[in-house]
């Protein structure tokens, strides 16, 4: 039988962002909403995933291993 059991908050992890990562002062961490604290540290932030087809473009239009003069500027030289 499978039983649906919550998953526990991860305080260790929370507290860390927020009193060591974030830096916030204790009074201003304890204040904030769950919601709050998600945007605050980058839950919010729009995900940036690159398809396997992209980055293959991408890899063929900027090679590894160029030596410095004959890489493109940012001109596009």
């Amino acid at each position: 039988m499978e039983t649906d059991r919550a998953t526990p908050f991860p305080w260790a992890r929370v507290l860390h962002v927020g009193l060591c990562l974030l830096r916030l002062p204790p009074a201003i961490f304890w204040a904030m909403t769950p919601v709050e604290f998600h945007a605050v540290a980058g839950g919010l932030a729009p995900r940036s995933i690159v398809a396997r087809a992209d980055l293959g473009a991408l890899m063929a239009q900027f090679p590894d291993g160029l030596t410095p003069s004959k890489r493109r500027n940012d001109h596009g030289d």
